[in-house]
């Protein structure tokens, strides 16, 4: 029997490792290239805000207490634009021109990422990633039945395997799946 699998959000919080780490900057990076450059943002700087999110994370998630009425991703939002005020601040305060701090918004950044583009573009990702942790066969039956809607007789037909195969790479695929982004999908 397999061991249940603990969600990417469990792991980061209470037994972070680099694999972890890993996956949830594959998974979470294009969506705060995608926010920063919403904002206006150069490649440098996209690049610069990124990293400042990330070592915030570093430090913050150790603590974090997931309450599920919340939301993570308003919880990432609004670590990605306090580190942009700050820079506007330090920037205002220096003289420079980096951003001027009455352009940063200051009510909730909801409008940044459409609720669907955010979910499509996570699991999108996630799938992606998770395709090495299963065998192909598995993969693809998964893949050819949910993804490419074809019926699982022709699927298991094409693959050499069961009907009941397809049912259970669907099964298998789609549980890992939801744990892999428990709390993140909110």
């Amino acid at each position: 029997m397999e061991p249940t699998p603990v969600s990417l959000i469990d792991r980061l919080v209470h037994s972070p490792d680099r694999a972890a780490w890993d996956r949830f900057v594959e998974l979470y990076t294009p969506l705060l290239v995608a926010w920063c450059r919403r904002l206006g943002l150069c490649d440098a700087d996209v690049a610069d805000y990124t990293q400042d999110v990330f070592v915030v994370l570093v430090e913050q998630l150790p603590r974090f207490r997931y309450d599920p009425n919340g939301s993570f991703r308003a919880w990432l939002k609004t670590v990605l634009l306090n580190a942009w005020r700050k820079r506007a601040r330090k920037g205002a305060r220096e003289g420079g021109h980096l951003l001027d701090a009455d352009a940063v918004p200051q009510t909730d950044p909801g409008d940044l990422l459409a609720e669907a583009e955010h979910r499509e573009a996570l699991v999108r990702r996630a799938l992606a990633l998770m395709q090495t942790d299963f065998e192909p066969a598995t993969w693809q039956a998964c893949w050819q039945f949910v993804v490419e809607d074809r019926p699982a007789t022709e699927v298991a037909t094409a693959l050499g395997i069961s009907v009941n195969a397809v049912y259970l790479a669907k099964s298998r695929v789609l549980r890992h799946l939801r744990t892999e982004l428990a709390g993140l999908l909110d």
